[in-house]
């Protein structure tokens, strides 16, 4: 009985192994958005604010502006009282992401392009931009994005 619980457990355990692996669809390499980069050769630093206000949720800034090639280092800051993330991604990617995450559940991100933060708290994600066009970032807790918790990035 002892060894069926234990062979349970570790089914169970590898399935939501397996889910979590599975659930962003992201690489660690180039991407249609860009690829990870390094802080030590970021080419400036951009300081993003994620805020909660009476109207709803959102970043601070909303829209920036980047040059093709340009390796950005953005610092991020959680004002908020609760837990919020950035992902980097297209519209569509992003869109998915959170119906994916809908379905699943809650998780976190262990992805280049996202950092999940809890109130109060700051990270960094450091981002190279290698084609033009446009980036989203958002918030895709549930909820989140919906009241208002993306931006976008234009890539010139």
């Amino acid at each position: 009985m002892k060894s069926l619980l234990v062979a349970t457990a570790l089914a169970l355990a590898s399935t939501t192994a397996v889910a979590d692996g599975n659930a962003s669809g992201h690489s660690h390499g180039q991407t249609s958005i860009g690829q990870p980069g390094s802080a030590a050769e970021a080419d400036r630093s951009v300081t993003i604010r994620m805020v909660e206000t009476a109207d709803g949720m959102g970043f601070e800034p909303a829209a920036l502006d980047v040059k093709q090639g340009e390796t950005i280092r953005f610092e991020v800051e959680n004002t908020g009282h609760m837990d919020h993330e950035i992902v980097l991604g297209t519209v569509e990617g992003n869109r998915a992401h959170m119906q994916k995450m809908a379905e699943m559940g809650p998780m976190r991100h262990h992805d280049p392009n996202a950092l999940q933060l809890a109130p109060g708290k700051a990270g960094e994600l450091v981002w190279t931009f290698s084609e033009p066009g446009s980036v989203q970032f958002a918030c895709l807790i549930m909820g989140h994005m919906e009241a208002g918790m993306h931006g976008t990035i234009t890539v010139n």
